[in-house]
């Protein structure tokens, strides 16, 4: 698979990742961080798998406080690549803002929105992914990529497929959009086989998108155009300035699904590419853990695992360059050493990190958060 033509892809690199503290943190959240062993932080290889695909049109949207830590890790990337949020207002306010400057700067721009925290193991099977989604955006469909479930998760919301777009082989339209099921349902999705998971990846025209944003929230779209054109903002690189400043403090916390992806599947304008490509959105340790292979003593380590010793046990453990961890007896454990910090815990309650963390920050522990 080449480049794309007029392909832009947009890149949200924002959250703090709080199920996976003490690792990932307000100030350097998970996507800064290599997760995989792979030698990349999780930004890195997201852009190093859409790069073949866009070349140099690659944006990414992430706050004022990572912008230094984001360009410092992309330096193949021009420093006005890197768009900063002044402050967090969710998916839509960071991808709508992409949106309205691609309007203005290419007019035949196709934009992809991915994550920059997501895993994806067979990079081509994306890529084809990707040239069906755009295909099908040329024609002014909003068309998300759905995740072929390969469990009944309960974290994540679906898609339900509907009939294939006339053209478009391996295209369907979105019957629906369905919120985070409970276990008894995500079953029987999976046994009905038309449902996907819904990771959040958004392939569409930025006009289109704008457009589908002002028929529910006019002023939230009239407000990101309005940014776009101050050339003020359009100068500064950084986009620190002018109109963006002014504006962003007023726009709507909203994310893109409930803005517009489900909207437009409502006027039969969502459409939704399959694909099967291993995706892992490490959401938690327990997540963390199947992506890393468990060595001899059944214990996965992330970092160096001379640092390691177990015994009888079995689970994962992030290491600490200055101290050795041991474990025995213990099965699925979960253990996080990042020197000012120390997480234990095991695989069954990862969830309960991102309580943790929200009790420091109540308990005015806001720098170890």
């Amino acid at each position: 698979m080449g480049v794309i033509e007029h392909f832009w892809a947009v890149v949200p690199a924002g959250g703090a990742g709080t199920r996976l503290w003490p690792l990932s943190r307000r100030a350097h959240p998970k996507f800064l961080h290599d997760l995989t062993g792979g030698g990349r932080s999780l930004l890195q290889a997201t852009v190093d798998r859409l790069v073949p695909l866009a070349q140099d049109r690659v944006l990414v949207v992430t706050g004022r406080l990572h912008r230094d830590a984001v360009v410092a890790q992309l330096p193949e990337l021009p420093p006005d690549a890197v768009l900063a949020e002044p402050a967090p207002r969710d998916s839509m306010a960071a991808i709508g803002l992409a949106a309205a400057l691609l309007e203005v700067r290419d007019p035949e721009a196709v934009m992809g929105s991915f994550a920059a925290d997501h895993v994806i193991a067979d990079s081509a099977a994306f890529a084809d992914c990707v040239a069906r989604a755009v295909a099908a955006a040329r024609e002014d469909w909003l068309v998300t990529i759905g995740i072929d479930p390969t469990y009944p998760a309960t974290g994540f919301g679906y898609i339900q497929l509907g009939t294939e777009l006339e053209g478009h082989r391996g295209v369907h339209r979105v019957a629906r959009f369905v919120e985070k099921p409970t276990v008894e349902v995500a079953t029987a999705y999976l046994a009905a086989g038309d449902q996907r998971w819904n990771a959040g990846m958004f392939v569409v025209r930025p006009g289109v998108l704008l457009d589908l944003l002002a028929r529910n929230h006019p002023d939230f779209a009239a407000a990101l155009r309005a940014i776009a054109a101050d050339p003020v903002s359009l100068d500064a690189g950084s986009l620190d300035a002018g109109s963006l400043d002014a504006v962003w403090p007023s726009l709507p916390r909203m994310a893109i699904d409930h803005a517009v992806a489900e909207p437009a599947a409502d006027l039969g304008r969502g459409a939704v590419v399959p694909g099967s490509f291993g995706w892992d959105d490490i959401g938690d340790f327990a997540n963390l853990r199947t992506l890393l292979p468990a060595g001899e003593d059944g214990v996965a380590v992330l970092g160096d695992p001379q640092r390691v010793r177990a015994i009888d046990a079995s689970g994962l453990v992030v290491t600490h360059p200055d101290r050795v961890v041991a474990v025995i007896g213990l099965d699925d454990v979960v253990v996080v050493d990042t020197g000012d910090a120390l997480l234990v815990t095991t695989t069954d309650r990862a969830q309960d990190v991102k309580a943790l963390v929200e009790s420091l920050h109540e308990t005015g522990h806001r720098d170890l958060a």
